[in-house]
């Protein structure tokens, strides 16, 4: 009941600064009626989500469901592919910087040099 009233309460927001933005007017009626019809389809997106991620036999939903839920608008398709590239980048950075930090620390530890820690950890990564 709380969730359904913040989705009414942002549609409204957002139908106010489209009214002032178009100089125009909506109804108490409208905005519940917008409001209605995006609970009901967030509610068809979440079980779509779900159902995609139990297909692949996960019971977790990851980017590639969200992408699947994306892929009649080609617009949101690509933003969403986009940001999802993103963050995938940051993550790869991360745990590059990690990698290098912790490698430092062996490396003090056993009185190398960090780049020797750092190599050795990614040979036997490769093994």
């Amino acid at each position: 009941q709380r969730l359904k009233a913040a989705v009414h309460y942002t549609v409204g927001c957002l139908c106010q600064d489209v009214a002032e933005d178009k100089d125009m007017q909506f109804s108490k009626q409208a905005i519940a009626a917008i409001s209605e019809i995006t609970f009901r389809q967030c509610d068809n997106f979440a079980k779509d989500l779900e159902m995609f991620a139990r297909h692949a036999k996960r019971s977790t939903v990851n980017t590639e469901d969200v992408k699947l839920l994306a892929r009649r608008s080609n617009s949101l398709l690509k933003y969403i592919t986009q940001k999802s590239e993103e963050l995938a980048s940051n993550n790869m950075e991360q745990k590059e910087k990690k990698k290098k930090k912790s490698g430092a620390a062996k490396g003090a530890r056993t009185g190398e040099h960090p780049e020797a820690a750092v190599t050795e950890s990614e040979d036997s990564n490769m093994a």
